[in-house]
């Protein structure tokens, strides 16, 4: 299978903290990989050295073969490696409809205008209400997204994500602060888009790992900056150090999830 996203020994300092420390990191063509690991081993960090938001000290960053190190993160985002945000990232006072057409008008390229009707941009409409119906909010379309649930505003996130055609979209702990049930619909949402074919590589940071286990077909797991493992999901669960460091001893298999 292709790489489609890699780092080489990715180094990120902060005074004399080492965040990342020479990190190796393979997404294949066709693959769901989580990101796991405890409080600060540097998984945000490394989406933001990934993103552009950081530049590395040391190290590379590859895109579809290409070396995107240091770019600028609106530039990394047009060329189709797009993230959600741990903290919910929307336009609270804006309807639905509204949030996912400014990120779609975007991908096409449009210059945004609050005073030319958004109706002119056909393939811009048309793209958003394919979105909405795909996530599952278009009866929700003309409400703000401040008065929809937490559970609906994750999908939205989704939704804007999918409107700036990723070709590999970075999931921030999607599913924090969701009930049960709205992780589940989340996990449903993302499983069909993978399997659709709607965006087809996928990395996910995730503190629940029975999520990790439905979804993800292998599984990079940081401690302190470092690679303590990485490999096919039930090898990862199975490992005796992934255990100490992130399951706290407790044995967890995915062929048990």
């Amino acid at each position: 299978m292709e790489t489609v996203l890699e780092t080489k020994g990715l180094v990120k300092r902060f005074g004399g903290l080492i965040a990342t420390n020479k990190v190796n990191f393979e997404l294949k063509e066709g693959e769901v990989k989580g990101l796991i690991g405890p409080n600060g081993a540097g998984k945000t960090t490394f989406y933001n050295l990934i993103t552009g938001v950081y530049r590395p000290d040391s190290g590379k960053v590859f895109f579809m073969g290409e070396d995107i190190t240091g770019m600028p993160p609106d530039k990394i985002c047009r060329k189709g490696l797009v993230r959600t945000y741990q903290i919910t990232s929307i336009f609270p006072n804006l309807t639905i409809f509204e949030n996912v057409r400014l990120a779609a008008q975007l991908g096409y390229g449009k210059r945004i205008s609050f005073t030319k009707g958004i109706f002119s941009f056909k393939k811009v409409v048309n793209k958003v209400n394919e979105i909405l119906a795909m996530i599952g909010l278009t009866g929700y379309r003309n409400y703000s997204a401040k008065e929809i649930s937490q559970g609906d505003q994750r999908l939205l996130e989704v939704a804007i994500a999918l409107a700036s055609n990723p070709k590999v979209l970075l999931l921030d702990e999607p599913t924090a602060g969701l009930s049960a049930n709205e992780t589940l619909h989340l996990v449903n949402v993302i499983g069909k888009l993978f399997e659709d074919s709607v965006v087809r590589n996928i990395v996910l940071v995730e503190h629940d790992i029975e999520v990790v286990l439905d979804l993800a077909h292998s599984i990079c797991v940081l401690n302190y900056g470092e690679v303590v493992k990485d490999g096919p999901t039930q090898e990862v669960c199975n490992d005796p150090r992934v255990q100490e460091v992130y399951l706290a001893g407790g044995k967890v298999s995915a062929a048990e999830s």
